[in-house]
């Protein structure tokens, strides 16, 4: 969801909490020196601002809302699980629309499980392992996948984040894997090493490279690695 508006006042029934930002992106609600509500401001590594506020009541909810748009620039973005009516509806009573939805999927590791187990790259076509890769050539695939999406349908409009070199977003070669030629590297795999579930964030493969079989060798490298860590289960948007 997204919003673009400025907020107005509080709603008439706002409770008597008083809303202070204690932290460069951090806001509390606090009524009767308890604090009631908390707000967060987090940039993602492509720029853009995602709020997130936990309350249990709805008019701190707002009260908070109302404080972040305020001080912050828009436009702002925030992730609701559409199920959830009651998020839904206090996130749009600030202001916030659909911008987009996205599905995330849990997924099987193993191999034998994944079909992936006897997939490999074609034969000009190496993949490097998370944290092997090459800062430079790999910011260099970075940004010529980023200009070759922003030509068609804009990274505005995909869910990934992407590496920003002009916003002072460092690009960390410990979270991809990359397929490489003797020459430079054509595809990449972002992964976040996340407690409970690991995440794929990303996979890109240049666009002459496509049809080539490299994500999906990318893709089993990457599951068949966490299946040999230990690890069941994985999380793919």
């Amino acid at each position: 969801m997204e919003s673009v508006h400025s907020a107005e006042g509080p709603p008439p029934g706002v409770p008597a909490v008083v809303i202070t930002r204690v932290a460069e992106r951090q806001w509390h609600a606090v009524e009767d020196d308890r604090v009631v509500g908390r707000g967060d401001a987090s940039p993602r590594p492509d720029g853009r601002i995602f709020l997130s506020i936990d309350s249990w009541h709805g008019a701190v909810f707002d009260a908070l809302a109302d404080a972040m748009l305020a001080e912050l620039p828009t436009p702002l973005y925030t992730v609701v699980d559409e199920a959830d009516l009651e998020s839904t509806s206090s996130w749009a009573r600030a202001g916030f629309t659909t911008r987009r939805r996205e599905w995330e999927y849990v997924v099987p590791t193993d191999p034998r499980v994944t079909g992936l187990d006897s997939v490999l790259p074609p034969p000009d076509v190496t993949i490097v392992a998370a944290g092997e890769a090459a800062e430079g050539p790999l910011r260099t695939l970075d940004r010529e996948i980023r200009d070759e999406v922003e030509a068609t349908v804009g990274w505005q409009a995909m869910p990934a984040e992407v590496f920003r070199p002009d916003r002072g977003t460092v690009l960390d070669p410990s979270k991809y894997a990359v397929a490489a030629r003797s020459d430079r590297y054509v595809g990449l795999v972002r992964l976040a090493m996340v407690t409970r579930q690991p995440r794929i964030g990303l996979i890109a493969v240049q666009a002459d490279r496509h049809r080539r079989g490299i994500a999906r060798a990318l893709l089993a490298h990457v599951l068949g690695s966490l299946h040999r860590s230990g690890s069941k289960r994985h999380r793919r948007k």
